[in-house]
């Protein structure tokens, strides 16, 4: 079985490995040190199309210096939830101090 866990390998090992008088943590020491832990999937959603036919426009305030606050207001959006229930989450931030007005 290539891909177990190493808390299942544990479990059905456990009887022999009491016996040799090795624990779960010097069994995920064990198999760290030969790589043979396996590495979690990450889950996420791919949410920007980078490739696409619109303008992308230049960072105009890469040179600007700050002076005082609300100068520079500066903005994203995010998505969160899931296929079900989309949802999206926009930041608008002053540059200079921390202030967010959540919209959904």
């Amino acid at each position: 079985m290539p891909k177990i866990g190493t808390r299942k390998l544990y479990y059905l090992l456990e009887n022999e490995l009491r016996l040799l008088k090795v624990g779960r943590d010097k069994l995920f020491k064990i198999l760290k040190a030969n790589q043979l832990l396996i590495k979690p999937k990450r889950k996420y959603h791919i949410t920007t199309n980078s490739h696409h036919r619109f303008r992308k426009h230049k960072n105009q305030i890469k040179e600007l210096e700050f002076t005082r606050p609300e100068q520079i207001w500066v903005s994203d959006i995010t998505y969160i939830g899931n296929r079900k229930n989309p949802s999206y989450l926009a930041l608008i931030t002053d540059a200079k101090n921390t202030f967010c007005l959540l919209i959904l």
